[in-house]
């Protein structure tokens, strides 16, 4: 009998697969609109030479006693992991968005790879793809790269790809095994944890001689020290319905989109970044939901846990999850649309050249070189400090097509870790940006009507930055504010 090919999983992909709850599922689940309708046959044939031309795909996790393998196979069984999929009368988005739903609830096939793709061959004159892949894979990031090296920039492709971009998906195809993620044991994966502060030291070594640089190394040794602190002293964010112990079954929703020129401009004349206009609409959107409800809005503040990407550009297009965390602080209770856009914007500047994220990397490695007892009690802390994941992946800005379908819309849903009941995902695609939003049924039943309020928080700021007197060389005082939003 032939010996099946084992590869030692990473900590931090360990990790991942082990927060694998019955409530939150480790998956990331997307859905792609194509204009046109696609075949089976076509999508499978894209699959067979494009999805898995990545080695990783045709493995499985399988976890062992001293940590877990990703397991070999020859070949994946594709009448398997794609699937046809009809939705109910009037087969419209409302029906993909509960097909979707009940997918995000539905955990994979543990005896095969753990990714699934589903195939609605009619829809609203086209198609559309809901694809479900496990976090223990790979992160968003590397996702969205996998996704563009299964497209195409016209609609019927030509020789295969030879150029840089060919290039560097054949790196994705062939190079992720050979990744060596720190912390294969406990205490490397703390030692990780700890790598700027030893970095700092070492350097340190060689400069007695030079007083300037060692203040320097001691302002930073003090500043990851105060970052230790204030993570294990972080307070829980504000209670909301948002909050609490969620149940099995999810709920999806998207909005329609922005526009994304229109964001940057407005950014650009409120002197914020593309990601604070984005945020402080989603914030207003959640303060207007629980407004509508009767909820207490005033003072709240929602902590969203919001992915950061550490991957070096050199390995942008790696598989495997490399990234840390910060623990972003949404005002939910402000009501004034820009005064919360630069609530929003300190508290986002706040965070810049933390050492939060990198903290959050080693500790994840910490998790999945550990026991899972261990594990599962770290998460409990950390995930009781938040009430929402939010993540932005900046995607390709121009049309691309799948399949020889134009692919009009891409939208995705992060998972949510421990007791996190709510996850926003922001993603840029063709000039456009889409908003996507699950939420746990019992927390949130209708996340359709969070969502369908942020477009509408995007054209407060559009209208009070019309009606204000710019420009502003720098940041308003609470009295322009005030003016700006409420004129006369």
């Amino acid at each position: 009998m032939a010996r099946i090919r084992q590869e030692r999983m990473s900590s931090v992909d360990l990790a991942w697969l082990r927060m694998d709850r019955p409530n939150n599922l480790m998956m990331i689940c997307g859905v792609l609109i194509l204009a046109e309708p696609v075949r089976a046959t076509r999508v499978r044939r894209t699959l067979r030479h494009r999805f898995l031309s990545f080695p990783r795909f045709n493995q499985r996790p399988v976890q062992r006693t001293d940590g877990a393998v990703w397991e070999g196979s020859t070949s994946c069984d594709l009448a398997y992991h794609l699937q046809t999929l009809r939705l109910p009368s009037p087969g419209g988005k409302e029906e993909l968005q509960a097909a979707a739903s009940t997918l995000m609830s539905t955990p994979l096939d543990s005896s095969r790879p753990l990714w699934q793709f589903h195939l609605v061959e009619r829809y609203e004159g086209g198609s559309a793809i809901v694809m479900r892949i496990h976090h223990c894979y790979a992160d968003g990031i590397a996702l969205i790269q996998v996704m563009l090296s299964m497209t195409d920039k016209q609609r019927e492709p030509v020789a295969r790809r030879t150029s840089s971009q060919g290039r560097r998906h054949s790196t994705l195809a062939h190079d992720d095994s050979d990744e060596k993620p720190p912390g294969d044991s406990l205490f490397a994966a703390l030692a990780y944890a700890k790598a700027a502060g030893a970095r700092l030291w070492q350097k340190a070594a060689g400069l007695w001689d030079q007083p300037a640089q060692m203040v320097e190394l001691a302002e930073q040794g003090a500043a990851l020290t105060a970052e230790v602190a204030k993570l294990a002293l972080m307070g829980q964010d504000t209670p909301t319905r948002f909050k609490g112990v969620p149940g099995i079954q999810k709920r999806v929703a998207w909005a329609e989109p922005l526009s994304l020129s229109e964001v940057k401009i407005i950014g650009r004349a409120l002197g914020c970044s593309v990601n604070d206009v984005l945020l402080s609409s989603v914030a207003g959107a959640l303060r207007g939901y629980l407004a509508a409800r009767g909820d207490t809005v005033d003072g709240v503040v929602m902590r969203a846990l919001v992915p950061v990407n550490m991957r070096p550009p050199e390995v942008d297009h790696r598989l495997g999850n490399r990234f840390g965390l910060v623990f972003l602080d949404l005002p939910i209770g402000i009501a004034n649309p820009i005064e919360r856009l630069y609530a929003v914007r300190a508290n986002m500047q706040a965070l810049k050249g933390s050492y939060q994220p990198m903290l959050a990397f080693g500790l994840i490695a910490a998790m999945g070189a550990g026991p899972k007892v261990l594990q599962d009690q770290m998460l409990t802390l950390l995930s009781r400090n938040a009430t929402a994941v939010m993540t932005n992946v900046p995607g390709p800005q121009q049309a691309l097509y799948f399949a020889g379908s134009e692919l009009t819309s891409l939208l995705f849903w992060v998972p949510q870790s421990g007791d996190i009941g709510v996850g926003v995902s922001i993603l840029s695609y063709n000039g456009r940006v889409q908003f996507g939003l699950v939420t746990d049924r019992g927390l949130c039943p209708d996340p359709e009507r969070v969502i369908s309020r942020f477009g509408a928080e995007f054209e407060q700021l559009v209208l009070a930055t019309l009606l204000a007197p710019w420009p502003w060389a720098q940041p308003p005082s609470a009295q322009q504010i005030e003016e700006a939003a409420f004129p006369g």
